[in-house]
């Protein structure tokens, strides 16, 4: 609650110092915001390709059962619709740019990029070197090479070099995120910076009209997602949704206030077994892996928020740059497992990998804080969904 009530008072300061005017004040925040994104960036590479590959390697080590099957498809499916329910919404909804001022030179520089074939583009995602995708940041040839890699090292025999390997990884990750918590504690000054940006050059009216837009689109595939298309899945399986909510409604409440998955986890076991009756070893198996690898709310964040985004930074939303970014945020979602500030921080890296106009996230991410409490109870919800519907096909009644 403190943290949230700080970013806020540094959104008000910076929007603020925005509306003065004085040059040499908007100069300096122009000069800390590019410090923050050029930070970013440096984090970015690294941050993706870990979690995913720790993800996988860890968890894909232990799935050689039908349980792990059964969990990781009930997880592609759901967070692949929950991403495809935000990719419609996004387009009916249709949130208006921000005015070309507020987005600067980032937007010119995405707008300038060469054009590729699609044909072109498809092969220039699959990496010839090792080395190549780290240097230019690409993104979407960085997911694929994790990807890989952890599921390689989740199907290599138990030995002392794989011991090795996969710990000096997570090492390596516990070290990223000190430095990850260490930029987000000093975050509040970036968010002066980034709103002073904005409101130096954009029109509240617009903006307001813009954002609105696109929190609609965001918290209404929420809402979709956790009332509609998961009970569709339940009810899939023969599985009653008012029942099984009725029962994990503990747990989904607890991740609403807690805003962590994790946190939540305790007591979303205990509920599914002792309230839902799920069988044990089922629970204590499927619920663990679900609150790393299945984020519902956070593919669809990462989806609309990418788009919206790119979408300011000049790019044309094709049908195709839309089933690509569901590819993206399905992938990305699954790799977020343990980053701090999660969706938020992972679609802005994806974003600065990219070259698009990060600026624009500056404003959205008091408004995460909200939109963190409704994903992380969507989420815990999945969770109990996937945990239900795979005990009811391992153990029939």
């Amino acid at each position: 609650m403190k943290k949230t009530i700080l970013w806020i008072i540094a959104l008000a300061v910076g929007a603020l110092l925005g509306v003065l005017g004085l040059a040499w004040l908007n100069s300096l925040m122009d000069f800390i915001a590019m410090v923050y994104t050029r930070l970013f960036q440096l984090l970015a590479v690294p941050t993706i390709v870990l979690a995913v590959i720790t993800t996988f390697a860890t968890f894909g080590a232990q799935g050689s059962g039908k349980i792990f099957g059964r969990t990781l498809t009930y997880t592609f499916l759901t967070t692949f619709a929950a991403a495809a329910v935000g990719a419609v919404l996004y387009v009916l909804v249709a949130p208006g740019n921000l005015p070309a001022e507020a987005i600067g030179q980032g937007g010119e520089a995405v707008a300038d990029a060469p054009h590729l074939s699609y044909y072109s583009h498809l092969i220039s995602l699959i990496p010839n070197n090792v080395v190549k995708p780290f240097l230019e940041g690409n993104v979407l040839s960085l997911l694929l090479l994790a990807f890989a890699i952890g599921i390689g090292l989740s199907k290599l025999p138990e030995s002392e070099n794989k011991a090795v390997v996969v710990k000096g990884l997570l090492g390596l990750q516990e070290l990223l995120f000190l430095l990850i918590r260490g930029l987000i504690w000093t975050l509040p000054l970036g968010i002066v910076a980034f709103s002073a940006q904005l409101s130096a050059q954009v029109s509240a009216g617009v903006v307001a009209d813009s954002i609105g837009k696109y929190v609609l689109v965001v918290l209404g595939g929420n809402v979709i997602q956790f009332f509609v298309v998961l009970p569709l899945f339940l009810l899939s399986r023969g599985l009653n949704p008012i029942h099984v909510l009725g029962r994990m409604m503990p747990a989904v409440l607890m991740a609403l206030f807690t805003k962590s998955s994790a946190a939540t986890l305790p007591v979303t076991m205990d509920t599914a077994e002792n309230r839902l009756g799920v069988k044990k070893n089922i629970a204590r198996f499927v619920l663990p892996i679900c609150t790393t690898i299945n984020m519902n709310g956070c593919a669809a964040f990462i989806l609309v928020t990418s788009l919206f985004v790119m979408q300011n930074g000049g790019t044309s939303l094709t049908l195709t740059t839309i089933l690509l970014w569901i590819v993206v945020s399905v992938i990305s979602a699954v790799g977020n497992a343990g980053v701090p500030m999660g969706c938020y921080f992972l679609t802005l890296s994806l974003m600065s990998g990219i070259g698009a106009p990060v600026a624009v996230l500056g404003i959205i991410l008091p408004i995460y804080t909200i939109i963190d409490m409704i994903e992380t109870a969507e989420n815990v919800w999945s969770d109990s969904c996937v945990c239900a519907m795979t005990d009811h096909d391992l153990n029939p009644s």
